[in-house]
């Protein structure tokens, strides 16, 4: 089979698309991709302490905060960030067996040995923030009736039944074979709303409901994608590649009045720097 140079098999964007999730994050994205730098640890723990700080000033118990481990030019079109977790205002004990509160943050990854599976994992605001490289994150607010839903699924350890561990970095959200992290928050968001664990309920009600992100990818990127990245899993599509972003979540969540804001935060760090 010959490609003409109108239908090139363009690799780099779809091993860009690899960048959904964390984990994914340090992965080349193909031979044009630019190197990962990373912020220093002092100015990822500025921006933890920030983030915290406007979840904390907006009443969010629970918050959704999306971070992107990639350049924005490295990212394909409409894809802004590469992962999301749930920040969960709570107790924290610290090393010292001091108990104070913050926030802890609620994370699907994909593993290692096994990067087709993926794990849940708890971890913190630093955790986050240093995977970060662009200083801007996106922040969903849910409404407080959907905080006190959703808080209720963490506390009552039911967000394990709506965690399908085989793992696709393009997931496809109206189908339940596959998952990746996004797709596992908008499950998460999903049950709270209509109240139940389903996942094939909720798979039919969101079919109804959500217009999932199109990822821009070519026929022949379709065909040889999966042997680019073995997490690239195509068999949850048909026609259009579609997934969870951050945008359709909260553009899904404004519409049906499940957030309270959504919006994207900058760090103050390089703010400062600029003045």
């Amino acid at each position: 089979m010959s490609l003409s140079k109108s239908e090139p098999m363009r690799t780099a964007s779809l091993a860009a698309l690899c960048l959904l999730v964390l984990g994914a994050e340090d992965a080349q994205a193909g031979s044009e991709a630019r190197p990962v730098t990373h912020f220093a640890i002092e100015d990822s723990a500025d921006f933890a302490k920030q983030i915290e700080r406007e979840l904390a000033a907006r009443g969010a118990r629970i918050g959704m905060v999306f971070r992107s481990g990639r350049a924005r030019e490295d990212l394909p079109d409409g894809i802004r960030y590469t992962h999301g977790a749930f920040w969960i205002y709570s107790e924290v004990v610290s090393e010292t067996g001091e108990t104070l509160f913050g926030y802890s943050v609620h994370n699907l990854y994909h593993g290692e040995e096994d990067q087709r599976r993926s794990y849940l994992a708890k971890d913190w605001p630093l955790n986050f923030t240093q995977g970060d490289v662009v200083g801007e994150v996106g922040i969903i607010i849910p409404s407080p009736e959907m905080q006190r839903r959703l808080l209720g699924l963490f506390a009552r350890g039911e967000i394990s039944a709506l965690h399908q561990p085989d793992y696709s970095l393009i997931s496809n959200p109206l189908d339940s074979r596959f998952q990746n992290c996004n797709e596992f928050m908008l499950d998460i968001v999903a049950a709270a709303a209509w109240e139940t664990t389903d996942r094939t309920l909720l798979k039919t009600n969101l079919a109804a409901w959500l217009d999932a992100s199109p990822v821009q990818t070519s026929l022949v990127e379709r065909i040889f994608g999966p042997s680019v990245d073995e997490r690239i899993r195509l068999d949850d599509h048909r026609g259009t590649i579609r997934t969870t972003t951050f945008a359709s979540m909260g553009q899904f969540m404004t519409r049906f009045n499940l957030a309270s804001d959504v919006y994207e935060l900058d760090a103050e760090f390089l703010a400062d720097r600029d003045s």
